[in-house]
């Protein structure tokens, strides 16, 4: 049996939906039997591979980098699923909406800061006008809401996703 092409990718999130990945317990068994990991936060790949079956996007889109990133993810992957809802809505990455970037950023680095009080342009990736979901730049297949999405309902995407079912995700998921 092929191996199904599995990465995940972590763009302007916690980590929560990453940390809901590695709790499905003893279902992680049977995806490491289906399933090869070709990138993500636990893989030591540093370019995202060609030709992916299934990426799990944590994180919603609010850098120039976290949009490079996502744009290669759409053109490398057959499926694309939003995970959590950073990724869905926007959610916590979109609460700084209401703030212009420059704002934001002299209030974090200037009068938040003891030491260095300058908006730092080396490092610091930039920043889009607003924080989106993951669809407002690129097609998504799959929506997973919750925060996180729980390890059941991960598990149970996966399992649909290797059977090649789109899963049924009524009474598996809820937002927040």
């Amino acid at each position: 049996m092929k191996k199904v092409r599995v990465a995940t990718i972590w763009l302007d999130g916690c980590a929560g939906c990453h940390m809901s990945v590695l709790d499905i317990d003893e279902a992680i068994l049977n995806v490491a039997r289906r399933a090869e990991m070709v990138y993500g936060p636990l893989v030591d790949a540093h370019e995202f591979p060609k030709q992916v079956d299934v990426t799990l996007v944590e994180g919603g889109v609010s850098s120039q980098e976290d949009l490079e990133k996502i744009r290669t993810v759409r053109q490398r992957s057959r499926l694309v699923v939003s995970l959590g809802d950073c990724a869905v809505t926007g959610n916590i990455s979109a609460m700084r909406n209401q703030t212009p970037t420059r704002k934001l950023l002299e209030r974090i680095y200037v009068e938040g800061a003891d030491v260095m009080r300058v908006v730092p342009s080396d490092g610091v990736p930039a920043l889009l006008r607003h924080a989106v979901p993951v669809h407002e730049f690129v097609k998504v297949d799959l929506h997973v809401p919750g925060c996180p999405p729980s390890a059941k309902a991960i598990a149970f995407v996966l399992e649909e996703l290797f059977e090649g079912r789109v899963p049924d995700l009524r009474s598996k998921v809820k937002f927040g």
